[in-house]
């Protein structure tokens, strides 16, 4: 059998099963190219039915370059052919496999199957960060995706050598035909117009849009789960434009609109047959769409989104998709919303429905709103079972999930065994490897298909773990950084971006320390515990026999997160010392970042009190005026990690308007830098006086930040500006008891006798 009679053997069978099939061709990359469109041919496919993704050009059909895999999202073909030969990326796998339609073709080409593990390219050269090289770079990922396409499935194998062309495998599944699929009906009793349950195209979908009608009413959610290609992004579009039909406000958001855009395009074709559409404006971001009822279906970046719920004029309806791939603090903002839809992918290649699930259900059931939880399952462009994707689930490990819960129910710290775990570890036993990454995707709200290939082959990277009765109960993936030569640290001080040395490189660039990158460290990338055991210590168990185990092999162990009071608390309550917060927020979760050291030698000493020091005298600075809109917690708990020892350099003049201001008639508009030295020498101390968290705010918004006194007074509700100023004049009071020279406690004996 030869590739154009297989290639036309294979779409047949996927044709009359309404599934896809996999097409590998392994050999040289132009023969592979040669018999890829033989294949196409032999196959009946229109040229316009195909896309090429590749970063070659001069092809016949559509081609996307692999960095732009992203814009296949969305969009149905009949084959795709992916050039794994010059850079293959496990994240462009998971994009394009998506895009393929039943009855059709992904067509891989991969160099000789038996070579190509231990072949060097683009991706192995993004993996090497410094000081390591290519050839540092593991193979392990790339085996085992060999050893999946040989032994799966629906998957074929053609070798390509020498000019000729031998099948190794067939991938024929020898199926008759799919089962057959229900038509969805129509409610005789529905609130959404008839054309939006016509639009549906399976029985779950046409459930979703029924459950969605709750949003008409305030203080109703829904949460809709599904894996990729089971529509529901379809049916919030049919949501969307039937509230907007009705009037309704509806702001939609995502982690880019591109994950948006087949809301926008359902809404939009909805209200085209309704005739209800009156204009379609914007781009992207800007996109709205406006009905004749007056209401209107809008984008907005999550942190902007979420802001417009506190402002007049908010929206009616808020509809989150991809709500896996934002971070559960920032999904919690959408909790304010008159009513809201979450929709999240279950198994996706960027943000898991599991860490959804395990960390935001809570929050939404707890809260003021009538919850409808609504999945779909049945898949929409092809039949369910299709071998494609459950070929890519076990490749990518797009499934992976932690034990379960009865197996680590009784883990405490006294029961748990600690092991550093290789990659050879992880490759020899496929079920650690999936319990181990399955925490690893609860841990980030964005774990992504390259992410697999980094924890198997980047040299970087090294995995500990904690585990009761043989399964992984905690994990904390480290990234070794640091150890750069001088030539490297010159150039990173010059504005060259070093990867995978985030510590080093934010020192250096942005912190004018160019001796940063001397120091070896561990930076923890990331940690995870079970969330059947979490508040039990095992976090901190983990973190410290990491401690130990590495005390005297590297300099530092470091961390950098997007701030959060608690997250602060916790790495605080570990001994790591904040030396930097970002002074730009990140544009999907809306957060700041912190970056905190723990020292491990007297190098490591050094690097951290240094930087704990430079923080500490530049916070008021940042404070005032790039960070002037940081949660005053973020910057209370930061303050309290940094710990930096200080005694505020005050003169006597200074002391005197400070007594003034607090045990006095004096004001703290006199003297506002002498207030701020003193703030602080309290909010950075180890051993702080005792204020309450509310005079802590108010030190934080009114002295650091400058925030103007009325919106102070709103925030911290006090009745009336000047018993905001008298809060603060008491607030002081015990920050001159504990720090006032003689001549501040002279001053003082004239208001207190």
């Amino acid at each position: 059998m030869d590739v154009s009679t297989l290639a036309s053997a294979l779409r047949d069978e996927a044709a009359r099963m309404n599934e896809r099939r996999l097409l590998v061709l392994a050999g040289d990359r132009n023969a592979g190219v040669d018999a890829a469109f033989g294949a196409i041919d032999a196959a009946g496919i229109p040229d316009e039915g195909v896309t090429v993704v590749t970063a070659r050009e001069g092809f016949r059909f559509d081609r996307v370059s692999p960095s732009r895999a992203g814009e296949l999202l969305g969009r149905t073909r009949e084959v795709v052919v992916l050039d794994a030969h010059e850079g293959f990326s496990p994240n462009v796998l998971g994009r394009v496999v998506g895009a393929v339609d039943g009855g059709g073709l992904l067509v891989l080409l991969t160099p000789p199957l038996d070579d190509w593990p231990d072949r060097r390219d683009a991706f192995d050269e993004h993996l090497a960060v410094p000081p390591f090289d290519a050839s540092d770079v593991g193979c392990r990922f790339r085996t085992r995706l060999v050893d999946t396409i040989r032994e799966h499935p629906g998957v074929a194998v053609v070798s390509l050598s020498g000019g000729r062309e031998r099948v190794e495998r067939d991938g024929l599944t020898g199926a008759d035909a799919p089962p057959s699929r229900s038509a969805p009906a129509v409610p005789d009793e529905r609130a959404f117009p008839t054309a939006a349950y016509e639009a549906c195209v399976t029985v779950d979908q046409a459930r979703a849009v029924r459950a969605l009608e709750s949003l008409r009413d305030p203080d109703a959610a829904v949460v809709a789960e599904a894996d990729r290609g089971r529509g529901k992004s379809s049916a919030a579009g049919l949501a969307a434009g039937s509230l907007a039909a009705d009037g309704r406000d509806v702001l939609v958001t995502a982690p880019g609109f591109r994950n948006a855009a087949e809301v926008f395009a359902r809404a939009g074709e909805l209200l085209s047959t309704l005739g209800a559409l009156v204009d379609s404006s914007g781009d992207d971001e800007k996109r709205t769409l406006e009905t004749a009822a007056g209401g209107r279906v809008r984008f907005a970046a999550p942190p902007h989104a979420a802001d417009r719920l506190v402002e007049s004029g908010g929206p009616d309806v808020v509809l989150v998709d991809e709500a896996a791939a934002l971070p559960v603090r920032l999904l919690s903002r959408f909790l304010v919303a008159p009513a809201v839809g979450f929709f999240t992918t279950v198994h996706g290649y960027e943000g898991a429905g599991r860490g959804f699930s395990v960390r935001f259900r809570d929050r939404v059931r707890e809260s003021r709103f009538a919850v409808r939880d609504v999945r779909l399952d049945e898949p929409i462009r092809y039949a369910a079972g299709d071998p494609v994707e459950t070929w890519a689930f076990r490749a990518l490990l797009l499934d992976a999930r932690p034990p379960v819960e009865p197996l680590v129910a009784d883990a405490t710290p006294e029961r748990v065994e600690y092991r550093a775990l290789t990659p050879d570890d992880l490759l020899r036993d496929e079920h650690l490897l999936r319990e181990a990454f399955g925490l690893l995707v609860l841990a980030h709200y964005r774990t992504e298909p390259d992410d697999l290939a980094r924890l198997l082959d980047a040299p970087n990277l090294s995995l500990r773990a904690l585990f009761r009765d043989g399964h992984v109960v905690s994990v904390a993936l480290l990234a070794r950084e640091g150890g750069l030569d001088a030539e490297t640290r010159r150039s990173m001080y010059d504005g060259a971006r070093v990867r995978g040395n985030m510590l080093p490189d934010v020192l250096t660039s942005q912190l004018r320390d160019e001796d940063a990158g001397v120091p070896v460290g561990r930076r923890v990338m990331r940690i995870a515990t079970h969330h059947a055991v979490r508040s039990r210590g095992l976090g901190s168990h983990l973190l410290r026999e990491v401690r130990e185990e590495l005390s005297e092999r590297v300099d530092w162990l470091g961390v950098g997160y997007g701030a959060t009071p608690e997250l602060l608390s916790f790495w605080d309550r570990n001994g790591y010392r904040t030396v930097h917060l970002s002074t730009t927020r990140n544009e999907t979760s809306g957060e700041y970042s912190a970056l905190m050291l723990l020292p491990l030698s007297a190098a490591g000493r050094d690097l951290r009190d240094r930087h704990v020091e430079w923080f500490a005298g530049r916070a008021a600075g940042v404070l005032s005026d790039p960070l002037r809109d940081l949660d005053p917690d973020v910057a209370r708990a930061a303050l309290r990690a940094a710990g930096a020892e200080s005694t505020p350099d005050l003169g006597d003049r200074d002391w005197r308007v400070v007594v003034g201001a607090s045990y006095g008639p004096g004001l703290y508009t006199t003297a506002p830098e002498a207030f701020r030295r003193l703030a602080l020498a309290h909010l950075t101390a180890p051993d702080r006086v005792d204020l309450t968290p509310r005079e802590e705010r108010l030190l934080v918004l009114k002295v650091l930040q400058a925030r103007p006194w009325p919106a102070v007074a709103d925030e911290l509700g006090y009745l009336s500006t000047g018993q905001c100023m008298r809060a603060l004049g008491r607030a002081y009071e015990p920050l001159v008891d504990r720090y006032g020279t003689d001549a501040a406690l002279d001053e003082r004996e004239r208001y207190t006798d």
